[in-house]
């Protein structure tokens, strides 16, 4: 997905098809909305494609349902925001395969990263009543844990902009959370790496300010900077400072979930199709990746930041800091989102990856468009992206355009020198020949095989996922390994012997 790590999750796996033949089928559920609107979303929910295609082939649409199925993802809820305000919300499919349990629009699901913006926006807040201090030294502002001084952060200490921005030089990419009856670490356990914590320490290991790093353990800095500037809990803060205002009555930071909200909650699936052990896992990583929410809830965040922008609104943050943090720093990153300047609109927009949860907030300034897109599925992620190219076409969006790649026929005498196993991110993958077709199967993304088509007798495309493998020989000409190219990035395997 656009601007996105996804394969560093390492969570794309497969889901079980005979678990969920029935779900997509479930009929939609979702507010009455005027004929002219529901026809939008009739053809928003029969207009998907994959984000590849080859030239030359049929054009094909399909429906959510049919790509539901395909994903393997059980539940899906959206909030479409149109002309300044939420047009519709859906949701689709089963909260809870096992019950039969409908998804609703207040069915909670993790958001993962999007927790990331959520919490910039919280942040930046006690920045505009003068509780924090967005540039100087970090340490300065925390009292009962301080990043560890070093050689780096001597020369140049870490701010909270640049912790808010991905360029403070930290480590600690992302977490796996906990399993439930797992016993949680406290923040500073989560800081220092100290058992039960199963993270590394967050440290800073690279210079601050001098690369675009992203860092879940940055965030976590951030979680104890606002639990000890607003002298409250970070969730109790987060409710009262930013949910509650914006009228967000179906989110919340707490962790573990509430009991009297677990009801309300989508199951979290694996690539096996089964439910995770004791339906989730929990995260007190709540800055970087703890949110419960519902789309139509994150809504109204990319409403806010609409709106102040424009100077509309100054319910959370001025204008000033709004545009502030809309603006990038390092990297393709402002303060807590992606952003990317189109010319008469800018984009901010951010994914979230937990274990059996897929999430993407995406917002336009000036144009008063965005979308929220939540599932319940490790299978989630290439799902959104074709939601997200149905909205575009129907809503005349200036991004997620069908990219069309032209291939050349397959030669199998090429592809069975071509197939065998190979170790991607320390994972199998199999290119498997079958005459002049190829596939690629990882379980990073399903059990499913994807088939390859021949740019060259060396570069493939794919059309089920936005990827492309480029494979590479050794000096005798023997095949060694591959790159899996994806969102900008390079991923090498080698061959197995």
């Amino acid at each position: 997905m656009k601007r996105s790590g996804l394969l560093c999750c390492a969570t794309l796996l497969a889901w079980n098809l005979s678990a969920l033949a029935q779900s997509a089928s479930i009929p939609a559920s979702g507010e009455a909305v005027a004929p002219a609107v529901q026809a939008r979303i009739h053809r928003v929910e029969n207009g998907l494609s994959t984000r590849v295609v080859v030239k030359g082939s049929p054009e094909r649409t399909m429906s959510l349902a049919q790509r539901m199925t395909f994903h393997q993802v059980p539940a899906v809820g959206i909030a479409l925001i149109n002309d300044g305000k939420v047009e519709w919300t859906r949701a689709y499919g089963l909260a809870d395969v096992a019950s039969r349990r409908p998804a609703t629009p207040t069915t909670l699901f993790q958001a993962g990263s999007v927790s990331k913006a959520v919490t910039a926006v919280g942040a930046l807040r006690l920045v505009e009543q003068g509780k924090l201090a967005l540039d100087g030294d970090a340490n300065r502002q925390l009292t009962s844990w301080k990043i560890p001084p070093n050689a780096f952060t001597q020369k140049q200490p870490v701010s909270l902009r640049m912790l808010l921005n991905h360029s403070a030089g930290t480590t600690v990419h992302g977490y796996d959370g906990y399993a439930q009856g797992q016993k949680l670490p406290t923040l500073l356990q989560v800081l220092d790496g100290a058992a039960p914590a199963n993270s590394a320490p967050v440290r800073v290991d690279i210079a601050p300010h001098s690369t675009w790093r992203y860092s879940g353990g940055g965030y976590s800095i951030i979680q104890l900077m606002v639990t000890e500037a607003a002298a409250q809990p970070f969730d109790v803060h987060m409710k009262t400072a930013l949910l509650d205002p914006l009228g967000m009555v179906h989110s919340t930071f707490a962790a573990p979930l509430p009991d009297s909200l677990r009801n309300e909650a989508a199951v979290a699936y694996d690539g096996n199709g089964k439910a995770m052990a004791g339906q989730w896992h929990v995260f007190p990583e709540s800055a970087a990746a703890g949110l419960w929410t519902t789309p139509g809830d994150l809504a109204r965040v990319v409403l806010e930041v609409q709106q102040a922008e424009a100077g509309k609104s100054g319910k959370i943050l001025s204008r000033q800091t709004t545009r502030t943090m809309l603006a990038r720093d390092l990297g393709e990153y402002g303060l807590g989102f992606f952003v990317e300047n189109l010319g008469d609109r800018t984009s901010f927009s951010h994914s979230g990856a937990n274990a059996g949860f897929r999430a993407q907030i995406y917002g336009y300034t000036r144009s008063g468009q965005g979308v929220v897109v939540m599932t319940n599925s490790d299978g989630g992620a290439a799902l959104i992206e074709e939601i997200l190219g149905s909205v575009a076409a129907e809503y005349h969006w200036p991004e997620f355009k069908v990219i069309e790649k032209t291939a050349i026929a397959g030669d199998a005498a090429t592809n069975r020198q071509l197939a065998g196993d190979y170790r991607l991110v320390n994972r199998p993958a199999h290119i498997v020949a079958e005459g002049d077709r190829l596939y690629f199967q990882s379980d990073l993304f399903g059990s499913r095989r994807m088939e390859l088509f021949a740019q060259s007798r060396t570069e493939f495309f794919m059309t089920a996922q936005d990827m492309a493998i480029r494979f590479e020989h050794d000096g005798d000409g023997a095949v060694s390994g591959f790159a899996l190219l994806r969102g900008g990035q390079s991923y090498p395997a080698a061959r197995e012997r």
